[in-house]
């Protein structure tokens, strides 16, 4: 689908703020075009390139100030060092598992012996 512009013009004839029609123009039984006019005058413009749509302005709801600081959860590095990065982490659909303690472990848990595991290297072209 195309993005259409606006419906809302100011008319080059009559010079009214109106609203664009747009009708479909046919030649037989195949589209050609569209037709578009002025809803206060019917004026024709030729195409959608003559027609000066009125501005529309943004609407802004929420300011800078209204954002909240952002929350760090973890200092510096701390996150690093979950099991999730661990080289001896398993995933499985049934339990996330450590194979160095042998013992069901979560993602965000960590330990004393924790080995990063290596980048994965990008898949073959």
């Amino acid at each position: 689908m195309t993005e259409s512009k606006g419906i809302e013009i100011v008319c080059s004839a009559c010079g009214a703020e109106a609203l664009l029609l747009r009708a479909p123009r046919f030649e037989g039984l195949r589209k050609t075009g569209e037709i578009l006019t002025c809803a206060a005058c019917g004026h024709e413009y030729a195409s959608e390139a003559d027609v000066s749509f009125k501005a529309r302005p943004a609407l802004k709801v929420f300011t800078e100030a209204d954002r909240s600081a952002p929350v760090k959860v973890f200092r510096e590095g701390e996150a690093e060092r979950l099991c999730r990065h661990c080289v001896h982490y398993v995933v499985n659909p049934f339990m996330q598992w450590c194979g160095m303690h042998k013992k069901e472990v979560e993602a965000t848990d960590t330990c004393d012996r924790f080995k990063r595991r290596p980048d994965p290297k990008p898949p073959p072209l």
